[in-house]
């Protein structure tokens, strides 16, 4: 399968496009910098130069494909709602592409915008966050209303991805710790993130692609919650920072933009997902991972 990948440079694009390539598919993959296309091409990939602000090009390259994989996304928080308007409009076109056609559209959503009941784990199949309640959400809204018109289209919702370079907003923690000279939670911080190995994340984007059904959402989740307290925990010791909790009125003038994120109690399920699609997560966890890190780029 010709597959074309939007953010195929990123720290799980370029993942998914090993393992796609490692699988016996073509990539084409979006590159804006021409520093990472050496990246792309050295793993095996054609280089289609351009960015999400092309919507035309972006058009143009789904077009010559047989599915497309929607990894790109501006992590600038600062301007994170318009970002999330954005990719609507991004997935939206990619969409107009493909439709009337068998061919699959993976959009890329996270967890945290599935509604799950006080204590309970977030299903796939359970209710959603609007994007007035959660901006996130946009990505799945143009999912469905490119299903509408005749998309074959399917959600891979993402928890913290990690490996021991990166993990999600948890190196957000990590640095804000640094900067800080002190490693902290909000409350009991007993709140928890699910959280899944980058190489995993990939395998579930590769088997979504193959398998998939439309309409479909799929949770990449290898463990469904770890408390932060236990991650910050982690994270205090390699930097042999002290470790403490803060209250809600500190939270702004520590955690910065994350604040609203870092009391969020958000433990997802992968059982129907991994009963779909003969998913397996083998990577290592999470905590072992932060055992392990490896600071010298962050």
């Amino acid at each position: 399968m010709r597959v074309f990948v939007t953010g195929a440079t990123g720290f799980i694009g370029l993942a998914v496009v090993r393992e796609l390539i490692g699988n016996g598919h073509h990539v084409l993959g979006l590159c804006r910098s021409a520093d990472k296309a050496h990246a792309l091409a050295s793993a095996g990939a054609e280089v289609h130069s351009g960015s999400t602000e092309d919507l035309d090009s972006l058009r143009s390259a789904a077009d010559r494909c047989d599915g497309v994989i929607h990894l790109a996304f501006n992590h600038d928080f600062s301007t994170f709602k318009s970002n999330c308007e954005h990719d609507r409009h991004v997935i939206l076109a990619l969409g107009s592409a493909l439709a009337g056609s068998s061919r699959p559209l993976l959009v890329t959503s996270g967890t945290g915008i599935a509604r799950a009941t006080s204590g309970q784990h977030a299903t796939e199949d359970g209710p959603t966050l609007s994007a007035a309640e959660s901006p996130r959400a946009a990505s799945e809204e143009a999912a469905s209303s490119a299903a509408a018109t005749g998309v074959n289209v399917s959600v891979v919702r993402l928890p913290q991805v990690h490996d021991t370079r990166r993990q999600g907003l948890v190196s957000y923690l990590i640095a804000v710790a640094r900067e800080k000279g002190l490693c902290a939670y909000l409350g009991d911080g007993l709140n928890r993130w699910p959280a899944a190995h980058v190489l995993d994340v990939a395998r579930l984007y590769r088997l979504a692609l193959e398998q998939g059904q439309p309409g479909a959402r799929y949770h990449a989740v290898a463990e469904p919650g770890i408390a932060l307290r236990e991650m910050v925990g982690v994270i205090a010791q390699h930097l042999k920072l002290p470790i403490r909790s803060v209250a809600q009125p500190e939270a702004e003038a520590y955690f910065g933009w994350m604040s609203p994120f870092a009391a969020l109690d958000m433990p997802a399920s992968s059982d129907w997902t991994r009963r779909e699609l003969g998913w397996q997560p083998m990577g290592p966890g999470m905590m072992e991972d932060l055992q392990r890190l490896d600071l010298s780029g962050q």
